[in-house]
């Protein structure tokens, strides 16, 4: 499998899951902003979005969304019990669909983005403080969005890292703060997350 990634973006979820998974795949890191890949290709080529994640599956399908490729990684390695069955399956999808449409979208985009101006910004802040109460009130109790851990995790690490790039106080949440450091004390996590920050930093 080819994973394209841009290092401590939301595709940093599909290297935790891979991790977790303790599977073997090729990284092409990607300039999104060049459109191009680490090697030179033309990213759009690839993903006409130019956005990662993407990823190249054994059979030459190109699958891109996380959501996707997160279930895509979880049902290629169903020993690693990254993905629920049944009825809870659709559970996975609805934390899925929650993360990037409330939490990456709806908040982290415009305040991480130089293209959204303040007032903007300041929205994004007011609608993470219900967000971010509804996730809290959910892990009250819990260690997990489900019953066990799973890409939903995988993928929620990735966002809640941007928290303090962005200056997000999460001080108000325990229960979110709890399980951020429950997510970075697993060994996946810590070593997609390690892996990736230095190579952010080196590039810089």
């Amino acid at each position: 499998m080819d994973v394209y990634y841009s290092p401590l973006a939301c595709s940093l979820a599909s290297r935790i899951a891979l991790y977790e998974a303790g599977a073997e795949a090729r990284f092409h890191r990607v300039d999104t902003k060049a459109g191009r890949t680490e090697d030179g290709e033309d990213y759009r080529a690839i993903n006409p979005k130019g956005l990662v994640p993407a990823i190249r599956t054994p059979e030459g399908e190109v699958l891109t969304e996380n959501a996707a490729v997160l279930q895509y990684i979880a049902d290629a390695h169903p020993a690693a019990r990254l993905a629920p069955q049944g009825f809870q399956r659709h559970r996975l999808q609805q934390w899925l669909n929650f993360i990037a449409s409330e939490l990456h979208k709806y908040v982290f985009t415009p305040l991480l983005s130089p293209r959204h101006d303040a007032a903007a910004k300041a929205l994004a802040r007011e609608n993470a403080a219900e967000r971010f109460a509804y996730l809290n009130d959910h892990l009250t109790g819990r260690e997990w969005l489900l019953d066990e851990f799973s890409v939903a995790d995988a993928y929620l690490a990735a966002v809640l890292n941007w928290a303090q790039a962005v200056q997000l106080d999460l001080d108000g949440y325990p229960a979110v703060i709890a399980y951020r450091d429950r997510l970075r004390a697993r060994p996946a996590v810590a070593r997609a997350l390690g892996e990736e920050f230095a190579e952010y930093r080196k590039a810089a």
